[in-house]
């Protein structure tokens, strides 16, 4: 049975024609709708879980397993009503429910967040959750199109190899398209709200056509609704905070990022879920203790003072300001994968010297492609619970050293939960493995960050920050940082380019924390 004579048996005496080639453009909108939004999808947990490789791992299988389960039942459905318009109301039910997602997801994900930390604390089992209550019934929808859409087409049995074929080429296509749509265009654009709007737009769309009566009117009020949602602007995706109000926001081509300043004038970063700070500000101050200070001071602990300083993960640039004013002849390339991060920074965080250069780009293929040298490399790019791998290794802390100067140091900041020193253990054992066993130190700032520095000297550390020349406001942060060094912990595997699972070892930290 043709689509248009299973039109004709829907309708009765009176054909309905639907345009020629409307089914093959319904199967394309909905591959094109499936995978943008699973693009989209991730990009709204990723303020709230991070974007590491479990949760795309959780977002990809549940719009699988929810593709699969549609294909099933579109199968048995096409067969009992196998009609263009029976399958039009699917898809236009579809487009009611990818609307509702991005207003549902905010609360959802935020009372998510805060039950599993208080109980479980799995970053697997709550990106799955908050996954599948988001997309998997509209992901659900759009399978039951696919088998329904061979059904409607084939015209004889010996075609159905044929038809099918063109038909899933055309959906994988509109899949691609979806793909590079969303991440390209639509998300850096328009945002993520906006984004699931689109793709629900354009399924309301193409399944008015195909529907008759009531349903067609429905359609049509439906598909202005959700036009008329997309001019509406996109509220703060969170919007409840006690540090102060939100001066500013931005959902950038990497993450969320907002800006919150107190009533006392005190200006802080968060970033993504917003459960650490990574840049503070006050406009007379330099010093805000915890690991910016510590990361100040860390490059003195060295027989070469540092004037040529690298910082991978600039942030706001909290660091870099502090070096530029207290230390004349600093110079500092700050290296930020974020270039909104950065103008953040600069706007609201004063980032304003000129002996401050940033650069947008990814901290390590920066490093390995730089020919500068440098007194003290800075790495301050770990956002738990999304620690890119890359940054773990051996042959990273390889080229780190090849960019040293003779005396040089390498800091970084080790963000973990409290009372877990996995994550501490791994770095320190893979950076010994390039440096040395006697040549790296950790300083214990508080109980959610550690200071690691490697150091090609051999000279002891904590006598050098005692002994450097420093301004009358940093020596008692030196004193301080000097009374903390201690030798590296013992144990931990070493990482390499090849082996680093720092997803599992992050999220097996957090599960042991709640427990």
């Amino acid at each position: 049975m043709t689509a248009t004579s299973a039109t004709r048996t829907d309708a009765g005496t009176t054909p309905h024609r639907p345009p020629r080639g409307l089914l093959e453009l319904i199967v394309f909108v909905v591959g094109t709708a499936s995978l943008g939004a699973e693009i989209a999808a991730a990009r709204l947990l990723a303020p709230w879980f991070g974007a590491s490789t479990i949760v795309w791992a959780n977002t990809i299988a549940i719009t699988l397993v929810s593709l699969s389960v549609g294909y099933a039942l579109g199968g048995r459905l096409a067969d009992r009503n196998p009609t263009l318009s029976g399958l039009a109301r699917w898809v236009l039910a579809s487009s009611v429910f990818f609307a509702a997602v991005p207003f549902l997801a905010a609360p959802f994900l935020r009372q998510s967040v805060r039950a599993f930390a208080e109980y479980s604390g799995g970053l697997f089992l709550g990106s799955l959750v908050g996954v599948g209550a988001m997309i998997a019934v509209p992901v659900l929808m759009l399978g039951v199109v696919s088998p329904y859409a061979v059904r409607l087409k084939v015209d004889a049995v010996e075609d159905t190899g044929k038809t099918a074929g063109r038909l899933y080429a055309i959906g994988t296509i509109g899949s691609l398209t979806g793909t590079f749509g969303a991440t390209l265009v639509l998300i850096p654009l328009v945002g993520s709200q906006r984004t699931f709007l689109v793709f629900s737009l354009l399924l309301a769309l193409v399944s008015v056509p195909a529907l008759r009566g009531p349903a067609r009117v429905l359609g049509i009020v439906v598909t202005t609704a959700i036009a008329l949602l997309i001019v509406v602007p996109p509220g703060t995706t969170k919007t409840v905070t006690d540090a102060g109000r939100v001066i500013d926001e931005a959902e950038t081509e990497y993450q969320y990022a907002r800006v919150i300043e107190s009533d006392t004038g005190t200006r802080v970063l968060e970033l993504n879920e917003g459960q650490a700070i990574h840049s503070i500000y006050r406009p007379d101050d330099y010093l805000f203790g915890g690991y910016w200070d510590a990361m100040l001071v860390a490059g003195f602990a060295s027989d070469t003072r540092p004037t040529d300083v690298a910082i991978l993960g600039n942030a706001g640039g909290t660091v870099a300001r502090g070096l530029t004013h207290y230390f004349p002849d600093v110079r500092v390339d700050g290296v930020e994968l974020d270039d909104k991060v950065s103008e953040i920074g600069r706007e609201y965080f004063g980032m304003t010297s000129d002996r401050i250069t940033t650069h947008t780009a990814d901290a390590r293929p920066w490093l390995q492609q730089s020919d500068r040298t440098f007194d003290n490399i800075m790495l301050d790019a770990y956002r738990q619970p999304y620690i890119p791998a890359y940054l773990t290794t051996r042959e990273f802390f390889e080229v780190t050293r090849a960019r040293l100067n003779p005396g040089g140091t390498v800091t970084v900041n080790v963000g973990h939960v409290p009372g877990n020193d996995r994550l501490e253990k791994v770095l320190t054992a893979t950076m010994r493995a390039v440096y040395g066993e006697a040549n790296v130190w950790r300083d214990p700032v508080d109980d959610t960050n550690t200071v690691l520095l490697a150091t090609t000297s051999d000279a002891d550390p904590r006598e050098q920050l005692r002994e450097a020349d420093l301004p009358a406001d940093v020596r008692p942060v030196a004193d301080t940082a000097a009374d903390r060094l201690e030798p590296g912990l013992d144990g931990g595997p070493v990482y390499t380019d090849d082996r680093a699972p720092v997803e599992w070892l992050i999220d097996a930290s957090f599960a042991a924390v709640a427990e």
